[in-house]
């Protein structure tokens, strides 16, 4: 009988991961500059006015390669629950 394995503890984990490794990145960017940041992806903000409610759309995620071997490592986790 297969586990059955909830979407929301893969997301939770890898964004997890994900901050640690941006985190860990962004510490050791100025000794190891090959471990900065190297690509932004996303939408830019878009504004839905509508006179008494202004929404805000848009989302970016600045990627390195400590934040891919985060995600890699929150997925593993996920795998091995």
């Amino acid at each position: 009988m297969a586990k059955s394995r909830n979407l929301w503890i893969l997301i939770v984990l890898m964004t997890i991961a994900g901050l640690a490794g941006s985190a860990l990145g962004q510490i050791l960017s100025p000794a190891v500059p090959l471990l900065a940041n190297f690509t932004e992806v996303g939408l830019q903000p878009g504004v839905l006015n509508l006179l008494f409610l202004t929404l805000t759309f848009g989302f970016s995620l600045a990627i390195g390669p400590l934040t891919i071997l985060g995600f890699l490592l929150g997925y593993l986790i996920y795998r091995k629950l």
